[in-house]
């Protein structure tokens, strides 16, 4: 996510704590939460794609995706 974005999703997220947000920036500030939460939750399984666990005996397997989203 690039940082202008990011830097914009936290003053939305300020703004908030000071007064209600309007329409139009509730709608901006839920596109980049989405927008965050899907470079967030990238990273993290790129992440555990290449997570190799290592067995006792030295053996090395790549992690398995479980059966469940993704």
């Amino acid at each position: 996510m690039e940082s202008q974005k990011l830097k914009r999703l936290s003053e939305l997220t300020a703004i908030s704590r000071e007064r209600e947000l309007t329409p139009s920036e509730k709608a901006e500030r839920e596109v980049l939460r989405n927008e965050y939460r899907e470079a967030v939750t990238g990273s993290l399984r790129r992440s555990l794609d290449s997570t190799v666990i290592v067995d006792p005996d030295g053996t090395r397997r790549k992690l398995k995706r479980s059966g469940g989203k993704g």
